[in-house]
């Protein structure tokens, strides 16, 4: 049901969200052309509440966080993304890659803080071989084999398996890789699934298709995911809309065939940009933030979660947004280096606990820490253990 408030204000809304409403309160599923009047909509208070609505029917007034660290192991990469302002070319100024010291390092940094899950990502590195990457998840699992290991973007898979050698052979490179520990996948780069976007600002990265198949063969072999959006740079409304319903076909799939895994979250990344060669663009405002957030909330019905990034969307933002959809703020995070928000330099991007809560509580949400797996953990300082009776929240 609509908050108390909702009926009295039906008078004001926009009348071409009139329709969408009453599919929100039946739980319809919503058409493209719905997505189409939501993003054309200037009334962005009733799409919060219709997201809220949707939100609050999932989760009740719970809003999660987790305790984990990211980590860049490079960022070397053989693409020149023109969005990206993460990239090096071996040699160039500031480039680097991580050894099995300091990759040892995060993670022992990692469990002394309490984190329940460490999260990396690099750039496509030409000359790292496949066992660079297996030999880094067998340190980390078998050194640290509480904390869940989330790692490797869709894009980095495929490129692993071209420098084995594998070909097409995804199943096999991620059966190797959770053999050796790996978790889970982040969602990073899906970027936006257009490929005139996609020649445009990221020529040379895997296609949509290709994404879709590296996320599609880790539920089918157990391993849950997430997935994102790269938006506010040269794509249009409607490129975002059919990235929408891609991933809302990927997770109908998962879901009628049983697969044992599947997306869990959905996380709209604000393009940032930064001394990219997309600098002269604005990237979006606050209010483009939270208009997307609750679109992803109500156009992906099938995803359980919706994540606001605060790193990108500032802690301030993510707070308000989870007025909008959103139900889940991340992490301390305390290692970034792909994006800086405010036109800092610095790798250090991090929060605390308290911060985290004291955002969730102020905006009228009870804060629940989760895992990885969204399991609820009870905590005692730097140790933990999921609660009893926990199932995963999807």
């Amino acid at each position: 049901m609509y908050p108390a408030e909702f009926p009295a204000t039906m008078m004001r809304m926009d009348p071409k969200l009139r329709d969408i409403a009453a599919k929100v309160d039946g739980g319809e599923r919503l058409t493209l052309e719905d997505g189409r009047a939501l993003f054309a909509s200037r009334d962005v208070w009733t799409i919060g509440r219709l997201a809220d609505t949707v939100r609050r029917r999932l989760h009740g007034d719970v809003a999660y966080y987790n305790v984990n660290r990211h980590f860049n192991y490079s960022n070397v990469c053989a693409l020149s993304c023109k969005f990206c302002d993460f990239y090096r070319k071996k040699g160039e100024d500031g480039a680097y890659e991580f050894g099995e010291d300091e990759i040892r390092k995060q993670a022992r940094l990692a469990k002394e803080a309490g984190a329940t899950e460490i999260h990396i990502v690099g750039g496509l590195h030409p000359w790292l071989k496949f066992e660079y990457y297996t030999d880094m998840m067998r340190l980390l699992h078998e050194e640290y084999p509480q904390l869940h290991i989330k790692a490797f973007t869709a894009v980095e898979i495929v490129h692993l398996a071209r420098i084995d050698k594998r070909g097409r052979d995804i199943e096999g490179v991620l059966s190797d890789l959770k053999d050796a520990g790996l978790g889970s996948l982040p969602g990073g780069g899906a970027e936006v699934f257009d490929d005139r976007v996609h020649d445009e600002a990221f020529k040379g990265k895997i296609r949509s298709d290709k994404w879709i198949e590296v996320h599609d063969t880790a539920h089918r072999l157990g391993m849950m995911s997430n997935a994102t959006m790269l938006y506010g740079h040269i794509e249009s409304i409607e490129d975002r809309l059919n990235h929408f319903i891609m991933l809302r076909d990927a997770q109908d799939r998962a879901i009628d065939n049983g697969w044992p895994a599947r997306f869990q979250t959905i996380i709209p990344l604000p393009f940032i940009p930064g001394q990219s060669e997309l600098k002269h663009l604005p990237g979006p405002t606050g209010l483009d933030d939270l208009k997307m957030l609750a679109i992803s909330r109500l156009m992906l019905d099938n995803f359980a979660h919706v994540k606001a990034f605060w790193i990108m969307q500032t802690l301030e933002l993510t707070q308000l947004s989870l007025q909008y959809g959103v139900d889940d703020v991340d992490g301390t995070v305390v290692w970034y280096d792909i994006t800086k928000v405010r036109g800092g330099t610095s790798t250090h991007q991090e929060t605390t606990v308290s911060s985290l809560r004291r955002a969730i509580v102020e905006a009228g949400f009870t804060p629940v820490e989760r895992d990885t797996l969204y399991r609820r953990v009870d905590r005692d300082g730097p140790a933990w253990r999921v609660a009893k009776q926990s199932p995963v929240a999807v």
